[in-house]
């Protein structure tokens, strides 16, 4: 079934459509109030900030769970993505929405590092769920937003308002990672699935054709986007993908050298190693012995 999406390309046709009046082109605050959208789904063509202050089920939509606050909610959105609330609304029914274009960022700092707040990449079901702290922290940052575009604009307006969105993406920065420690026991139990899942690829194999896991596959494998599955595994490890992945090749080598009559050179092979030179320059470096000498200590 073909999905009936209104497609809303600038902030201006935006606030025409949500009936808010334009103070800036580039950037609007709205209040959001029983929206009504005749079509299904929206697509935005600039950045979209959610605040969902109420929504349906619960906000079971975006992922909240019982070990979640449940205060207010944010889903942050990248230009052009498609967005529905839920099976009954297109937007939440109530809260606000920050849209800003991405040429109002020209020239200003935040345009340097906007894809560095990877939760625009995350999917809806993984959210931000605040606390009344939290919340409160925000909504002063809608506000401040809100008296700087009712201000003139004049050559300063792009560069303080950019500034005030960069202050609210730090917070929520802030308060994702504070998620992810309330989070704690459910993050504890995707990285045991997530270390049974690399060790299951590496003896499988695959490696040794050159096909190394990458985060689409992980991710996809855990249900999670690339994105929230790369910083929750930085978070709860302090390694990326490539580094983990390394250091489970170096245990699984270290269990056959150990374990099973596998020479050096068939182990190099099952991981992925060019050559066995390279396989024994890697594992010297993080064991502290060659693999020969190490096989021969522990048999």
């Amino acid at each position: 079934m073909e999905k009936d999406i209104l497609d809303i390309k600038d902030v201006c046709e935006c606030n025409r459509c949500l009936g808010t009046r334009t103070l800036h082109p580039q950037a609007s605050l709205i209040n959001l109030e029983n929206p009504d959208f005749g079509q299904d789904f929206v697509k935005f063509g600039f950045y979209a900030v959610l605040l969902i202050e109420e929504c349906m089920d619960n906000c079971s939509c975006c992922g909240r769970r019982h070990y979640d606050f449940s205060n207010a909610t944010m889903v942050f959105l990248t230009p052009g993505e498609v967005f529905r609330m839920n099976a009954e609304n297109t937007l939440p029914e109530k809260g606000f929405l920050l849209a800003f274009h991405p040429d109002l960022l020209f020239r200003t700092t935040l345009n340097n590092h906007i894809g560095n707040y990877t939760f625009f990449f995350y999917r809806k079901e993984e959210a931000l769920h605040l606390s009344q702290r939290e919340k409160a922290v925000v909504i002063r940052c809608f506000e401040a937003i809100g008296r700087e575009l009712h201000h003139t604009i004049d050559s300063h307006s792009s560069t303080l308002i950019s500034r005030l969105i960069e202050l609210l993406l730090d917070y929520c920065s802030r308060y994702y990672e504070r998620q992810f420690i309330t989070r704690e026991d459910k993050n504890k139990d995707i990285l045991r699935k997530f270390k049974g899942l690399i060790d299951e690829y590496i003896t499988s194999g695959q490696m040794s054709h050159g096909v190394f896991p990458t985060p689409e596959y992980c991710a996809g494998r855990l249900n999670l986007s690339p994105a929230y599955f790369t910083d929750l595994l930085k978070f709860g490890t302090g390694k990326t993908l490539e580094e983990y992945v390394q250091l489970r090749r170096m245990e699984t080598a270290r269990q056959m050298l150990s374990e099973t009559d596998s020479t050096p050179a068939s182990v190099a092979r099952l991981l992925g190693f060019p050559d066995v030179s390279r396989f024994s320059r890697v594992f010297r470096r993080i064991t502290g012995t060659g693999p020969e000498e190490y096989r021969r200590l522990q048999n």
